[in-house]
């Protein structure tokens, strides 16, 4: 009985399998899942160069980028902001840190780490055995794909969409001998609760994807990897030589290896208190408030006396505590008490000074951002007065540093003239508003 039943059992193992790949044919591949590849520190970037990342057109990037060991003049297209002696760079296309083998310490160490780390992932991708090989001949177009390991000696098509289709929890590796080519408005599509985090590429060869293409996984290359046009990555770009963008959509997938790189923290612009004034009883001319009035110009006399308070948000204005009395003075005015509580002219740079100024910038801005243009960029919003938040910064005045009040004043002005979308950043779009009209 005991033989009998073992019999049993392997016939029905044999039967079971058979059944399953006998719908090789009707374009379904089954596999067992392994387990994922290791990333390492190469998964905290959601692209990873060893020569170059360049970009044309308007990129989004989501999760940190670097290059090691070539430098940061192979980040090409980003215009980045690196502040003095800092451990990475900024970009208004990049939602993340930028770091590159000659930032400062420890950034060169964690560079190459990262790229070690990126090709023992390679090496541990291609070294796993397979269960399932030369699959369609290299086309996999038109397939629906269990998880597994599948491997080819060649190069790899999509010329039509292809599934993968699996749990959350399930893996798939592709290890490809040579090119991987995805035609143009084609997709990897997930099902069943695929996630592009447990998705492996790893390619001897070139990975292209093309134009308008959506592409999910982390791509680990040897080579090069191209997105044309217009073109999606929902995972990673690992390449061992460089990667090329054109107005593309990349993001690091949720659930990897490894958790993306921090976005940089919104440090907000300082905050001046609304009554710093002095209580002396000096009719002096100079207090604490005297950099506040709107265009940050450190010549305006309003020194509140004791009892009064400051009000910056409509004009230079001083009013009792009990607002029984208020004297309120306009741009291009001064408050002097010499002869009464008036308000004088003086001269005050106007707002298209600004403008001709502002619209001379051609570097983007973004939180985190410093320099002499971040001045200017904030005097302009101070002088066009769009609403609360430039307001609030003309309190601040122009302190070089683009932090959340500096955000919030610009997205106003966005808003006010019509800049889709107004989001606060000070790129490409807002720099071409305002050589149009300023």
């Amino acid at each position: 009985m005991k033989k009998f039943n073992k019999n049993k059992i392997v016939f029905a193992v044999v039967l079971v399998a058979s059944f399953m790949f006998s719908f090789v044919g009707l374009n379904t591949a089954f596999a067992a899942g392994p387990s994922k590849i290791n990333l390492g520190t190469a998964g905290d970037f959601v692209i990873l160069t060893k020569t170059g990342i360049s970009t044309t057109g308007s990129t989004s990037v989501v999760g940190a980028i670097g290059v090691s060991p070539i430098d940061s003049t192979a980040i090409t297209g980003f215009a980045l902001t690196l502040p003095a002696a800092s451990a990475f760079s900024t970009s208004a296309l990049v939602t993340g840190k930028v770091y590159a083998a000659d930032y400062t310490p420890p950034t060169p160490t964690k560079m190459t780490t990262a790229v070690s780390d990126m090709e023992t992932a390679y090496t541990d991708g291609m070294a796993r055995a397979s269960s399932v090989t030369e699959l369609g001949a290299g086309n996999i177009g038109g397939m629906t794909l269990a998880p597994g390991v599948y491997k080819w000696g060649t190069g790899v098509t999509i010329p039509t969409d292809v599934t993968l289709s699996g749990s959350s929890n399930d893996v798939w590796i592709f290890q490809i001998a040579q090119n991987l080519d995805i035609s143009s408005a084609k997709q990897v599509i997930l099902s069943g609760g695929a996630k592009a985090s447990n998705i492996f590429w790893v390619v001897a060869g070139q990975t292209t994807i093309g134009t308008t293409a959506v592409f999910n996984g982390n791509i680990l290359d040897q080579t090069a990897i191209v997105l044309n046009t217009g073109a999606t990555l929902n995972g990673r770009a690992l390449a061992q030589t460089a990667v090329t963008l054109d107005s593309n959509s990349v993001t690091i997938p949720s659930g990897g290896t490894s958790t993306p790189d921090p976005v940089i923290p919104p440090t907000p612009d300082p905050v001046v208190p609304s009554n710093s004034n002095s209580n002396s009883n000096s009719d002096s001319n100079s207090n604490s408030d005297s950099n506040l009035n709107p265009a940050s110009i450190n010549t305006n006399n309003q020194g509140c006396l004791p009892g009064e308070k400051f009000n910056g948000m409509t004009g230079i204005s001083c009013s009792s505590n009990n607002a029984t009395s208020t004297v309120v003075c306009l741009l291009g005015e001064k408050f002097s008490r010499t002869t009464g509580h008036v308000c004088t002219s003086f001269t005050l740079p106007v707002a298209s000074t600004f403008g001709q100024q502002v619209k001379a910038i051609v570097t983007n801005f973004v939180k985190g951002s410093r320099g002499s243009g971040v001045a200017t960029l904030q005097q302009f919003l101070i002088s066009q007065n769009k609403g609360s938040s430039a307001q609030a910064l003309a309190k601040v005045g122009a302190t070089s540093y683009f932090g959340e009040l500096t955000r919030s004043a610009l997205a106003e002005f966005q808003a006010k003239v019509g800049i889709s979308p107004a989001l606060g950043n000070f790129g490409l779009i807002t720099r071409t508003y305002l050589k149009a009209h300023y």
